[in-house]
């Protein structure tokens, strides 16, 4: 069986030859096709609504990594390579706004090793992600990270910072990096915020017209003030928030703004998260819209 085989795969490749296909050319013709194929498919999924703002939480690397006998270091470049594969698909579909939750602030009760090893990770692929032939760069794409961004590490913040700095005038998409985020430590964050503000607000209005008591009504924080201090106050709401490996929750990610967003539940592992199934949540969203739309014209 075997020789028969290797003498088909020989025959194979003689014919190939013949027909100019051999040497890579008939790498480059699968490559035509698949790419023929994704503009049709962009294209069919065009005639219904497209989502705007495409939210995910990222669950699995670890679980993938243990069913699989590996390190759980490899389960988050698994993670990794999932991720830089969905922000091409949703760029190629015209999606907008991204925003992917990479850490959570709880994540640090993790052990020690783990949390310094994803430090080390992000770190690594903030300075692929600084280099002028990355995926980010060459797309045009905007990088905020997002949280409380004083507990990452300081060299991954220079980082960050840096290529959030490189990246601030791309206006192509914009990815929208929540590491040291929970949703509770973002509303507190805004709620500080909006009081500071109005506070200094008061003072100086108290302070010019030389009296030493406020309107009271001055101290009150609007919800205006509030979404104008959010760490997401960037971008709009999400349209879609979808979370991997099967979970029904929404661990503390993005509370204030997904009450009116399509929750898709997947149970792909995040570094099984494909083409497929970005396609299905879209389909997905796209049967719930009209109904989504309508309650939000209720308030």
């Amino acid at each position: 069986m075997s020789s028969s085989l290797s003498t088909w795969r020989l025959l194979g490749s003689e014919i190939l030859k013949m027909d100019g296909l051999g040497d890579g050319a008939l790498s480059k013709v699968y490559v035509s096709i698949c790419n023929f194929l994704r503009k049709l498919l962009w294209a069919i999924l065009a005639v219904g609504p497209i989502p705007n703002h495409v939210a995910v939480i990222m669950d699995g690397n670890r679980r993938f990594a243990r069913t699989r006998k590996l390190e759980k270091e490899y389960g988050h470049r698994f993670g990794f390579l999932s991720l830089i594969s969905t922000l091409r698909n949703c760029y190629e579909l015209g999606i907008k706004y991204v925003t992917v939750y990479a850490f959570s602030i709880d994540n640090f009760k993790r052990k020690p090793d783990e949390v310094g090893g994803l430090m080390e990770l992000l770190q690594e692929k903030l300075e692929d992600a600084l280099k002028e032939e990355s995926f980010i760069k060459t797309c045009g794409i905007k990088v905020l990270f997002v949280g409380n961004l004083s507990l990452l590490p300081e060299q991954v913040q220079d980082s960050a910072k840096k290529l959030m700095d490189e990246t601030a005038h791309n206006t192509r998409a914009i990815l929208s990096v929540c590491v040291c985020y929970t949703s509770t430590d973002e509303i507190a964050h805004a709620v500080q915020e909006a009081c500071d503000e109005n506070r200094l607000i008061c003072t100086m209005r108290c302070n010019s017209s030389g009296t030493n008591k406020g309107n009271s009504d001055e101290f009150l924080v609007t919800l205006a003030d509030l979404e104008k201090h959010m760490y997401m106050a960037h971008c709009p709401d999400p349209d879609i928030l979808i979370r991997t490996s099967g979970e029904t929750r929404l661990s503390n990610f993005l509370l204030w703004q997904s009450c009116f967003c399509y929750l898709h539940i997947t149970k792909a592992l995040w570094p099984e998260f494909s083409l497929r199934h970005l396609v299905w949540a879209i389909l997905e969203y796209q049967r719930v819209q009209p109904y989504l739309e309508k309650m939000k014209k209720k308030l």
